[in-house]
């Protein structure tokens, strides 16, 4: 990354595999370069140098067009701000990935994800009228909408209460296994870090533990 000094190393010789359908979590002192790596997982950010393979696909082999396209079919994205559209309720949030994917029951799909996550009487309300519990349950149901083979997540409990942050845990880690997907998630939460098979540590943009 160049900054008005010249070039910023962000990440340096970062290496690690993650097998289909495991669970990874990505730890570190904050600047360490967590949501870049992350970013990078998703081909949202383009490395100086280096590779990034996800299901053998290396991603930087594509262009800006043929990662938003393979995002589309195969990725899922938690945000820990949410990230939801404020002028669509939460049935058409959950819609959205499903319509783009030219989904002919998108409604209907996205109506079975909101029961899953137990917001099935809240379909028609506005993020503005959503606790934050129910805006990062309403964000998991549109990531897991099109059943992406990889899920990944940054701090998707960060701005959470406790318990809230444990429904959503549970809530996570038993949609991963329902559909088999690929997580890898961001966080500082050590109790969530724990129940991830795989800790992948960065210490000021490096991998110290894999």
């Amino acid at each position: 990354m160049r900054d008005a000094d010249g070039w910023l190393s962000i990440l340096e010789d970062v290496s690690f595999r993650v097998a289909r359908g495991d669970t990874a979590a990505i730890v570190g002192a904050s600047g360490s370069g967590k949501s870049t790596l992350l970013g990078l997982l998703a081909g949202l950010d383009l490395p100086s140098a280096g590779r990034v393979v996800v299901g053998g696909q290396s991603l930087f082999d594509l262009d800006e067009d043929g990662r938003a396209a393979w995002r589309a079919r195969h990725v899922g994205f938690v945000f820990q701000n949410f990230q939801l559209l404020p002028q669509m309720t939460a049935l058409e949030n959950v819609m959205l990935p499903l319509e783009l994917a030219g989904e002919a029951a998108a409604a209907e799909r996205a109506r079975e994800l909101l029961d899953r996550v137990g917001l099935a009487e809240r379909a028609g309300h506005y993020p503005r009228t959503l606790s934050g519990g129910e805006q990062q349950r309403v964000a998991i149901a549109r990531a897991f909408a099109g059943s992406p083979p990889l899920l990944l997540a940054d701090e998707p409990t960060g701005s959470l209460d406790a318990a809230t942050g444990e429904r959503i845990i549970d809530l996570l880690f038993t949609l991963n296994r329902e559909v088999g997907a690929t997580l890898v998630l961001v966080t500082h939460d050590e109790g969530l870090a724990a129940r991830c098979r795989q800790r992948l540590t960065l210490k000021a943009g490096r991998l110290v533990q894999a």
